[in-house]
């Protein structure tokens, strides 16, 4: 029997993979004159000149002796190493330098040059620095918890207490000025964030994007780097900036292993496993992580619709199965000193059994009397699975740091969901009356991505330029069947299933530069051009919708530093934020026999400027003041209809939007064993609404603030304190009750700090889940609140093992010590 191949080779693969190839063929042009010119440009600008010469001790040769040029403005033009014979030759732009040799044991030797085409310098010779013999060198060094650079901060969450035993979601939601609610990620006054995993773009949303990175163990994670305002660089997707989650990395030629254990308990318990390994040697490193949880956590949900007749009053409580594993794997190796090539894979499984939920309905009259209960119990199964690779090329090209990368990306994540309930009428007494529904959905959504990207890092005499290309593929296919169990066998409603196809190709060019002005100024200028198609097909309304646009993403940034202590920065960037996938499936989804949701596959992406100031002084106190200014707007829109008592969730572009924002940030270390960090943010918005929403728009200046204190009471014992508090606010179509969540934890090490045991107490008080989310439309008020087991305790114990000293097998160098302090 002749073997066959999968049909997803020969059907799915091919059509997904053709239009990917063919836009990478489309963009090939450009993207060979875009090499052509990062080869070029250095000879265009200036010419080329050398210097060479030999590094002696007087009687021998000195080989590994670092030989640096520096520009006037001290900023290094060129490096390299003297060979085993002491040679060595450097090529800069023609002009005046400064050249510096050194090596351990000896004086540093350095020498005004002028280069012109050529020039040769006298052998070199270093003097030995005199060494002056120490009993005991102690050396203690601590890392910020939160570090503000630049263009973005970075959340430290190795040095997080609270975060140990979490994952992803958790430690995003400790970044400071990040929130995590009802699905949604998002950074403060800026709207919601799009999440990169080591600078790689997640093509996940919503409740997908949370199952995602609750499979990535925070014992994985390095940092977490929060930028509202990203280069040109990277994509111009999400409105409110960027999240970029930076998984850890080994030491050189060592290797570390960390396994943890962790117990959560809310209502319900659940456990968690996570290994991390950590492996590096000579040209090779290697990364390796698994986690598994199993258990169960509680939801909880309300909602209250006040039609004319009387309020109804929905509540929802589920017990949900939590049950997933997940891996990943890195591999990183140095074909020469300056090439390296890598793979990952990461992948996670969730296989949740039977999760129960129950919800009740109480019809209340106008009088407030209860006039029915409408019952609804449902059993629902979810099963998901997501699979992520990357291979990826990093090579410097010269002597004047000129780095190319190279990325091909493929992603997929699949669901699976079999959810049944049943809908039953009581009378006032909870006397049963009939059952009005009993369905069966069984649905299924599989997402796909393709792409592929260069970026080129080009450093010249007078600016630091990088340029690239990227071209994406996304694909997701979802499909409904709507099956009606009240008969006694089930029967399929054809009207009430549903499959739906969307494709999406994004092509994008991007061009940076970066040049200091002069000693106190510097200004960095970018644009990012995309090019964007979309289509989106419903084989059950034989409806077909295509999207076709070219944007400009600008990007600036101007820094002034009067002083060594004192910076000032201006930044402005344009942002876009296009719909999820589902969002522009136009079917109508049943949530009970009382609502529904439904796409809108005309919904169009909104674009965001966002203008800031930030002035830093003495890297402890950071204040901001920024302007956003949002149009088309979309959302969610919840629509009642008192004539039929039904609710209606739909997306629509609704609104035009500005929203201003004033913070400050104190971090200080005030004694040896006191590290604060505190916020404070005062926020506006205005917004006009567009269309025919029957609504008027409300807004309400909002007060954010945020401290959090780690405490060393002594040398192994940490406790941490944090606090965050968010008034009550009313933006837009919606008013949001206010949030409030205090945290403790405690960490205690042992065995020599290889054994570490952390407690947490999360949301001491149960007042940070999100509550009186409330809207009114035609007259109808909905208020809505939902917590998913907010306050827990959590048990975690980490046990560190390892070897530092792994032997290499190249020869030493004789600045080993330096070289290693820098890690």
């Amino acid at each position: 029997m002749a073997a066959s191949l999968h049909p997803f080779l020969t059907t799915g693969f091919s059509r997904c993979f053709r239009p990917f190839l063919f836009s990478l063929l489309g963009l090939r042009r450009v993207g060979l004159c875009l090499l052509l010119l990062a080869l070029l440009l250095p000879e265009l600008a200036a010419a080329q000149s050398t210097v060479s010469g030999t590094v002696t001790d007087g009687t021998a040769p000195i080989g590994w002796a670092n030989v640096v040029l520096f520009d006037p403005a001290g900023k290094l033009a060129a490096a390299t190493v003297s060979t085993e014979d002491g040679g060595f030759t450097l090529t800069a732009a023609s002009g005046t330098y400064r050249l510096r040799v050194s090596f351990l044991g000896c004086t540093d030797w350095e020498q005004d040059v002028v280069l012109t085409t050529s020039l040769a310098v006298g052998p070199i010779v270093l003097q030995p620095r005199k060494l002056t013999r120490l009993q005991e060198v102690v050396v203690v060094g601590r890392k910020k918890l939160v570090d503000y650079q630049a263009d973005r901060v970075v959340f430290n969450v190795e040095n997080s207490v609270a975060a140990t035993g979490g994952d992803a979601v958790g430690a995003l939601g400790a970044a400071p000025g990040v929130l995590v609610r009802n699905g949604s990620i998002s950074i403060l006054g800026k709207g919601s964030a799009r999440v990169m995993v080591n600078g790689r773009l997640l093509e996940l949303s919503g409740d997908e994007l949370v199952a995602y990175l609750k499979s990535i163990p925070a014992s994985s994670i390095r940092n977490v780097e929060v930028i509202s305002s990203p280069p040109a660089r990277y994509e111009a997707s999400g409105d409110g900036g960027l999240l970029n989650i930076n998984l850890k990395q080994g030491l050189a030629n060592a290797w570390k292993n960390t396994t943890t254990l962790a117990y959560e308990q809310n209502a319900y318990g659940a456990a968690t496993l996570q290994n991390n390994l950590v492996y590096s040697k000579d040209k090779l490193r290697l990364t390796l992580s698994a986690s598994v949880k199993q258990g169960h956590s509680q939801g909880k949900q309300t909602l209250d619709t006040y039609y004319p007749s009387g309020p109804w009053e929905l509540r929802y409580e589920a017990k949900q199965r939590v049950g997933n594993a997940a891996g990943r794997l890195a591999l990183d190796y140095d074909l020469s000193k300056r090439t390296t090539i890598g793979l990952q894979y990461a992948g996670s499984s969730t296989a949740a059994p039977s999760s129960q939920d129950h919800t009740q309905i109480n019809v209340l009259t106008a009088a407030h009397t209860l006039e029915s209960v409408l019952l609804v119990v449902g059993a629902r199964q979810v099963r998901t699975s997501s699979h992520a690779a990357n291979a990826h090329v990093v090579t410097v090209l010269d002597t004047l740091q000129r780095k190319i990368s190279l990325d091909a990306d493929y992603f997929t994540y699949r669901t699976d969901v079999d959810n049944r309930f049943t809908s039953t009428s009581l009378s006032p007494a909870q006397e049963y009356l009939h059952t009005s529904l009993a369905v069966r959905n069984i649905s299924g959504q599989q997402i796909q991505n393709f792409s592929a990207k260069v970026d080129v890092e080009h450093p010249l005499q007078w600016a630091t330029l990088s340029y690239g290309a990227k071209v994406s593929l996304l694909q997701s296919r979802s499909a409904l069947q709507y099956y009606n169990t009240l008969p006694a066998a089930p029967v399929l409603d054809p009207n009430q299933s549903n499959s739906f196809e969307y494709r999406e190709q994004t092509q994008a060019l991007y061009l940076s530069g970066t040049r200091r002005l002069s000693t106190r100024w510097s200004l960095q200028l970018g644009l990012r051009l995309e090019k964007t198609h979309t289509r989106g097909y419903s084989a059950t309304l034989a409806q077909s919708t295509t999207t076709n646009y070219l944007k400009a993403f600008p990007s600036a940034y101007l820094t002034y530093q009067p002083t060594a202590n004192q910076r000032l920065q201006a930044t402005y960037g344009r942002r876009v934020n296009r719909p999820g996938f589902a969002l522009l499936n136009p079917f109508r989804s049943y949530i009970n026999s009382t609502s529904y949701s439904e796409g809108n596959p005309f919904l169009q992406p909104s674009f965001v400027d966002n203008l800031e100031l930030t002035h830093t002084l003495r890297e402890t106190l950071r204040t901001t003041a920024f302007l956003t200014r949002t149009t088309d707007g979309f959302g969610p829109v919840f629509t009642a209809s008192s004539a039929t008592n039904t609710l209606v969730i739909s997306r629509q572009n609704y609104f035009q939007e500005v929203t201003l924002g004033l913070g400050t940030t104190y971090s200080a270390t005030p004694t040896a064993w006191w590290q604060t960090q505190n916020t404070v943010y005062l926020l506006g918005s205005r917004s006009r609404f567009s269309g025919e929403l029957a609504a008027t728009a409300r807004n309400t200046p909002q007060l954010y603030a945020a401290t959090s204190h780690t405490l060393t009471l002594s040398p192994t014992t940490k406790l941490e304190i944090d606090y965050t508090y968010s008034s009550a606010v009313a933006r837009g179509l919606y008013t949001i009750g206010y949030q409030a969540g205090l945290n403790l934890a405690c960490q205690q090490r042992l065995f020599h700090n290889r054994v570490q045991a952390t407690l947490l107490l999360n949301d001491v008080f149960n007042t940070a889940y999100l509550k009186d989310y409330t809207s009114t439309v035609n007259g109808i008020k909905q208020v809505y609140s939902e917590n998913n087991s907010s306050r827990f305790v959590r048990l975690s114990l980490s046990y560190d093992f390892g070897n530092r000293q792994l032997k290499a097998a190249s020869r030493e160098f004789g600045n080993d010590e330096e070289r290693k302090r820098t890690n």
